[in-house]
């Protein structure tokens, strides 16, 4: 029996809003927890002693959010079940000497991050966003949400094989954008960005800054079906577990009982192998259930009994089927746009789902009233991977990696269904409730 839906096309809206306002890692937990503040969640330091009290709480660093909520009678040893999710998108960051540029051309010098498609970047009108590391040990979210910078393509009458040869991009040479005119001055780019956050150039001391596009988020199709917009990889799975735990935690206040604690992990990172303290292969997690456990009286036993009945999915964005390409994917799994979320397997483990797992994914789908498809990669294709894989070898709990379906991943700006969101975010909040 399928519970009533909790969101739909009205989730979409918000997840345009929310991908909007979050152009960087740090602005997308900023937005996630102040939508958690809103459901009654409160925020706890890692360097405080944790009460053992019920409710929801909350854990923010750096690029990463770990929310979870505690209901009525919950004991030492009660399971979680956790929705994983990361933040982080491929995109160009900015150098820590940032000011460069040649033939009268200001340019700010960029990094590759990840793994994004370069050619959607050139031609782009890009704003800058990130964080300032101030002088006190502080951090101020800095977001220039306008036409900023831009990475010019050549023409094609000094690239003629440009649309017969491809386009062949030196990431070193060819993506520095252009932001104004003159010689290049050091310390130019930060007292501009300084000054946008009405701070003092000589208080900042680091910073963490990227590029965006700035075209926003829009619905399109001829009767607007589908949804395009920047970082749905992986901001779509953060939006969305953020709603259910939410609704989940609400529906809990109202009296609902929850066998489990229900989680989300939403971590920084996974784009460049989540290798950090904030990535899904460092220590946040565990020690956020570990101290959970413990604040609420519990011992090392208590803490292996809760694990031991743990689910986490990890919600990533996977593949549509691509109509000018399908012979780039599997020849009988082909999941579409709003045919709601995927279900991704590896027998090689690149993806974590095993078959109990996609019975636990099934069982919240159809509570859900929620259709779900299958995703494999083609046999002769390399296949990607998630922080699934590495969910379940770090804290040995099942682990099984799902995801919307989209297309142009990677891009500056991604495609999918404009159904999807809700539809996933419907099944999320069945999981969490068990």
């Amino acid at each position: 029996m399928s519970t009533p839906a909790r969101f739909d096309r009205g989730h979409t809206d918000d997840l345009m809003t929310f991908l909007a306002a979050s152009p960087t890692p740090y602005h997308a937990v900023a937005n996630a927890a102040e939508r958690l503040e809103k459901a009654g969640f409160r925020q706890v330091l890692e360097t405080d002693a944790w009460e053992g009290t019920t409710g929801g709480k909350y854990v923010l660093r750096g690029g990463a959010l770990i929310a979870w909520y505690v209901p009525e009678g919950a004991a030492p040893h009660t399971p979680f079940r956790i929705v994983g999710a990361h933040t982080d998108s491929p995109n160009l960051r900015v150098k820590p000497l940032p000011d460069t540029g040649a033939y009268g051309w200001r340019q700010v010098a960029v990094e590759v991050y990840g793994g994004p498609l370069l050619n959607t970047w050139l031609d782009r009108d890009l704003g800058l966003a990130g964080r300032l590391s101030l002088r006190d040990g502080t951090h101020r979210l800095i977001n220039v949400d306008r036409p900023l910078m831009r990475v010019p393509q050549l023409a094609v009458h000094l690239d003629r094989g440009v649309n017969t040869d491809g386009l062949k991009l030196n990431p070193q040479r060819h993506m520095q954008p252009i932001w104004g005119l003159g010689e290049a001055e050091e310390g130019d780019l930060i007292r501009f960005v300084a000054e946008e956050s009405g701070l003092d150039a000589s208080d900042v001391t680091g910073w963490d800054l990227m590029a965006h596009s700035v075209e926003p988020p829009a619905y399109l199709g001829r009767d607007r079906e589908l949804m395009a917009g920047p970082r749905m990889d992986n901001l779509l799975s953060v939006h969305a577990g953020t709603a259910a735990l939410a609704a989940v935690a609400g529906s809990a206040g109202s009296g609902t009982a929850l066998p489990y604690i229900p989680v989300l992990a939403a971590f920084d990172h996974e784009e460049s192998g989540s290798q950090s303290d904030t990535g899904a292969d460092g220590p946040l997690l565990g020690t956020v259930m570990e101290r959970s456990v413990l604040a609420r009286g519990g011992s090392y036993e208590d803490r292996a009994r809760a694990l031991a009945g743990t689910v986490c999915l990890s919600s990533d964005t996977g593949h549509a089927v691509h109509p000018n390409y399908a012979e780039r994917h599997d020849p009988t799994h082909h999941p579409r746009a709003n045919g709601g979320p995927i279900l991704k397997v590896n027998v090689n483990m690149r993806y974590a789902t095993d078959g109990g797992g996609r019975a636990v994914f099934a069982a919240a789908c159809e509570r859900a009233g929620v259709p779900w498809q299958t995703f494999v990669s083609n046999n002769s294709m390399p296949c990607g991977t998630t922080i699934g894989p590495i969910t379940a070898a770090r804290h040995g709990i099942k682990t099984v990696d799902i995801g919307a379906a989209i297309v142009s991943m990677h891009s500056a700006r991604e495609l999918c269904g404009a159904d999807d969101p809700f539809l996933l975010a419907n099944a999320l909040a069945a999981f969490l409730e068990g």
